[in-house]
């Protein structure tokens, strides 16, 4: 594009008004003045005949297939069990029935944020609940749609409706009226505003706890000189301030959709046609997520079975070289709600509808994160999860067209229940000339994965015209590594001067997230955090994520091998084997009572206290490895108090152990395994087993009686064994080593 026409008042203009949607890219580019110069090269009366004719043909076409859907026992339409809607449009020239077709890429299944919904592959009952999101465009939108009327508000005193801004809140939290229709958080609340004060109006909004916005708009690129492709201008650094200063608050952007639009004549690397170098405004930001939309098939159990990016999506790199997109979601015919009515949708495509699909399923994880302790990751954290977990696509590592690949929700969601056992989440912060080391085993047969990602505060550089500037934009410059035996590991890293080639390893010197991936990781590693130069304000949050590691020896298995004792009037003493990095939680009632005593202890034993002189008891316990991961309780077991014990009720005949349950009574050993388990107990012929994993996927089944089941060919990690006869059912985990 020809920018010397260009007054810098004309220039500065066009930066300052020229904000548009992104998901809409062809209405973007036609605007008035050029619908009207694309017209006055088209032969009108020509296409006037060929409308004629098309018209023609479709009143006679309407009778032919009526007809032949008929004589065929077909339907002329229908809504298919996936959702998506067929109509019978044309009959081949080998006679073949041809249909119309959606292709309902549901945003929720291909970042698998539906595998925490209740009947989800996790089945967490996770869907936006009491949770808030906020929504800037431009304008606010139909908030009388049915499908979230009570849940979503005005957020500022605009009174203008929006298309975009109704289609964007809808693929967030539609409740699902429209079944296809349903948003990724539908039971969460939404703020709607317009973007005219949006940075006025989010500090506020994240002053008052908000987590998470989405930003499906930017700068329009066909109206900007060059240099303002992947540059760090003012309004990025801005929103970057916005975000150190409330650290718990994390910005969404959508990439846009300028792929294959040309409107980079001066790209930092490769041909215009190539796609690179397209990113704008506040998509440069260094602490918030910028989005590209995805092309993908995920299979029944929530798998990434390819993925490429859309044609449209505009690629990275920023200027400084920065890992730009950040991660890749669903953009494509997404089904939302439409501003013309309460009743009415339409299908969308563009990064606009990707944005908020990685918006919506991150605040699932935040409900989910605060459900399991208590409170909210920092952004940084939320951030590093998503880009932790995220699947990697093509060649290892990230890239400029995806970042660092397709979010997994399910992923993400398995290392927050997974925390302190087989995986970690640390929020830490460095001090100026400080280092953090931690030690952690590798886990066998699984991908071991280490990052650090921390919310970099703002410095003096703002590009202010100098085409792809390369000066770095991060301020606290730390630094991953992980060693075994002095062999360093190193981060990934890219070059926007060879934009196109794959990830290496090395230093990276420009991106506040870095990830190190190991193949094969055996034995102990030690993982260190460091800095370069001074620190800005002398001090560096950062959060640590690790993967398939851990520091705990801890096994989730049930505690075996009691012993009794008493030498209270009214209290017994229970002890059991130990169990490394362990506690236990026993819990115990009198016979007739409903609710349980619960007592907790970081040794193997403990003393049931307040009992009553020949009183019945109950009592069941389970190891924890962690607050979320633990055994199966116990069989319960009773005995009756006498006062001072003499012997031990578990081995005294009067005392004999009386399994509290009329469900099957089976074994199995060993556990944990390596190879195979054996089932052991009183079985019929027509007892059967099935072997679940930990995300509800069906690996095994077979007859139960004397049987060896092979499981050398499962992965490390929790299973749930369940045997079934004559109508019960009973289940118990095991552990493959």
């Amino acid at each position: 594009m020809d920018y010397s026409r260009l007054s810098p008042n004309r220039v500065y203009s066009c930066v300052l008004m020229a904000i548009t949607m992104l998901s809409l890219s062809a209405i973007q580019a036609q605007s008035k003045s050029k619908i009207q110069h694309i017209q006055s090269k088209y032969n009108k009366s020509a296409l006037a005949k060929v409308q004629d004719e098309f018209s023609r043909d479709f009143t006679k076409k309407d009778i032919t297939l009526r007809a032949f859907a008929k004589n065929n026992g077909l339907k002329i339409s229908e809504t298919l069990n996936d959702g998506n809607q067929i109509e019978l449009v044309d009959i081949g020239a080998d006679g073949t029935p041809l249909y119309y077709s959606t292709f309902s890429d549901n945003s929720s299944m291909v970042s698998r944020a539906n595998t925490l919904y209740t009947g989800g592959a996790l089945d967490l009952g996770i869907s936006g609940q009491g949770m808030k999101v906020g929504v800037w465009d431009a304008g606010i939108a139909l908030l009388t749609h049915q499908e979230y009327s009570s849940r979503a508000i005005e957020g500022d005193n605009t009174s203008e409706i929006n298309a975009h801004a109704t289609m964007v809140l809808g693929s967030m939290i539609a409740k699902g009226i429209k079944s296809q229709a349903k948003g990724v958080a539908y039971n969460a609340t939404a703020i709607s505003s317009d973007w005219k004060a949006d940075k006025v109006e989010v500090i506020t909004a994240a002053a008052n706890g908000l987590l998470l916005s989405n930003h499906s708009y930017g700068i329009r690129p066909d109206f900007v000189p060059d240099w303002y492709f992947g540059a760090y201008i003012q309004v990025a650094k801005d929103w970057d301030r916005i975000m150190y200063n409330a650290p718990y608050y994390l910005m969404v952007t959508a990439a846009g959709n300028s792929q294959k639009l040309k409107f980079n004549d001066a790209p930092i690397y490769g041909k215009t046609t190539d796609g690179f170098d397209l990113l704008l405004g506040f998509s440069t930001t260094k602490n918030g997520i910028n989005v590209a939309a995805v092309e993908s098939e995920i299979d029944n159990n929530g798998n990434l079975v390819n993925a490429a990016v859309a044609s449209y999506s505009s690629h990275g790199p920023t200027d400084d070289g920065r890992i730009k997109p950040d991660i890749a979601g669903c953009g494509a015919n997404i089904l939302s709600t439409q501003s013309s009515g309460e009743k009415n949708y339409d299908t969308y495509s563009g990064t606009s509808m990707a944005a908020p699909g990685i918006t919506s399923a991150m605040l699932l994880l935040q409900e989910y994160y605060d459900r399991l302790n208590g409170d909210f990751m920092k952004a940084s954290t939320l951030k590093g999860l998503v880009l932790h977990s995220a699947d990697d696509v093509a060649a290892p590592g990230p890239d400029y067209k995806m970042g660092w690949g397709v979010m997994n929700t399910k992923k993400a969601a398995e290392l927050i229940v997974n925390n302190e056992y087989s995986s970690l989440i640390i929020e830490e912060s460095l001090a100026q000339g400080e280092t953090y080391s931690i030690t952690v085993d590798a886990r066998v047969g699984e991908e071991f994965l280490a990052s650090v990602s921390w919310t970099d505060p703002v410095g003096d550089f703002v590009n202010k015209g100098e085409l792809n500037s390369m000066t770095p934009a991060l301020v606290n410059d730390l630094d991953i590594r992980v060693t075994k035996n002095n062999v360093v590991s190193l981060p990934w890293k890219l070059d926007p001067r060879n934009a196109n080639a794959a990830a290496v390893k090395g230093d990276n010197l420009v991106d506040p997230f870095e990830k190190i991936q190991l193949d094969n990781a055996t034995g102990t590693y030690t993982i260190t955090i460091s800095h370069k130069g001074k620190l800005t304000n002398e001090n560096q949050v950062f959060s640590l994520i690790v993967s398939g590691a851990s520091t705990s020896k801890c096994n989730a298995i049930s505690p075996s091998e009691f012993t009794m004792s008493s030498t209270y009037s009214d209290a017994i003493d229970i002890s059991w084997e130990a169990i490394a990095d362990s506690f236990f939680e026993v819990q115990y009632k009198k016979e007739n009572d409903v609710e349980w005593n619960t007592k907790f202890s970081e040794t193997n034993d403990v003393s049931l206290e307040n009992l009553v002189n020949g009183g019945t008891y109950i009592v069941k316990l389970r190891t924890n490895c962690t607050t979320n991961i633990f055994s199966e309780y116990t069989e319960a077991f009773k005995f009756t108090f006498d006062g001072v014990l003499t012997d031990d009720p578990f081995k005294a005949e009067a005392q004999e152990v009386v399994v509290i349950s009329d469900k099957l009574k089976f074994s199995v050993h060993p556990n944990p395994t390596t190879d195979q388990i054996t089932i052991d107990g009183p079985l019929s012929d027509n007892a059967y087993y099935s072997i679940v994993s930990s995300t509800g996927t069906l690996l095994k089944k077979g007859k139960a009686k004397y049987n060896d089941i092979q499981v050398d060919d499962l992965s490390s990690g929790f299973y749930s064994l369940t045997i079934f006869e004559d109508g019960e059912q009973q289940s118990m985990k095991f552990i493959k080593n």
